[in-house]
């Protein structure tokens, strides 16, 4: 563990996957599993193989299209493209893009509500939080305004997450990408949260997470401290960033267990 002076530090927010809640390539394919599955009873005829492959493909072409546009990928949005090819529709050719009103003539908006709501719980039932990830925020709720700040694609899933969990007691806001319109580290995100926090200074706020640009960088530019953590699940399929010497953390920590010994000895 290492880091510097914490001095006047009034507030704390996390990242949801992979620092609350690790999320790991088994336990996300668990998920889409179990979706696909209740999609081919519901939506078919199409086997899970299919929904599989090609819930991958267009998995993959989102994050492809939409992170380096600093925007959140739509879990609606590919729920109606993955129907609208289990119904026949052709895939765009490469480097083109969906006509994404075209794609939605192939299925309901009822059917893509269900979809998204299955997916959304199944994520939920299916993944734990970190081990020490209750019991840290209980911890520090006592000593500092706590949220979270993630990038994920469906704002409903956090929400629910955190109601089952048992942290909403301990968090003064939730704040996601989808809600938002863009994702870390554009400023504008973080500037949400500190809203959501009641506006405490900047340099006052700590956020925490594994993803070295979206995280700390994000977070350094915006004003705030950052708290790196070093490691998540080796195949975790979330995206991610490498380590470069643009910035520098104020806390470094293996996994979030880590957090509270170190304000201890830092704030």
């Amino acid at each position: 563990m290492s880091g510097r002076s914490l001095a006047g530090l009034r507030a704390i927010t996390f990242d949801f996957g992979n620092t609350l809640v690790p999320v790991d390539r088994a336990g996300l394919r668990r998920v889409v599993e179990t979706t696909g599955r209740a999609a081919t009873e519901r939506l078919g005829p199409f086997g899970l193989d299919e929904f599989l492959g090609i819930w991958a493909e267009e998995r993959e072409r989102q994050f492809r299209e939409e992170v380096p546009r600093f925007r959140e990928v739509d879990l609606a949005e590919r729920f109606v493209r993955v129907l609208a090819r289990l119904r026949g529709m052709a895939s765009p050719a490469a480097g083109e893009r969906w006509d994404q009103g075209a794609a939605a003539n192939r299925s309901s908006p009822a059917e893509i509500d269900w979809a998204v709501d299955v997916y959304s719980r199944a994520f939920v039932e299916t993944l734990p939080p970190a081990p020490a990830a209750g019991r840290l925020l209980a911890e520090l709720a006592g000593r500092y305004r706590l949220g979270i700040l993630s990038n994920w694609p469906l704002a409903a899933t956090v929400d629910r997450y955190v109601e089952a969990a048992g942290w909403s007691q301990y968090l003064a806001a939730i704040v996601v990408s989808q809600r938002v319109g863009t994702i870390k580290p554009h400023p504008a995100i973080f500037a949400a949260a500190r809203t959501a926090l009641g506006s405490p200074g900047r340099a006052t706020i700590l956020h925490v997470g594994d993803d070295w640009a979206a995280d700390v960088g994000g977070a350094i530019a915006a004003g705030w401290r950052a708290a790196y953590i070093r490691h998540r699940p080796e195949d975790s399929p979330l995206p991610s960033s490498d380590r470069d010497a643009s910035v520098e953390a104020d806390l470094e920590l293996g996994d979030v267990s880590e957090l509270g010994p170190l304000l201890d000895e830092f704030a």
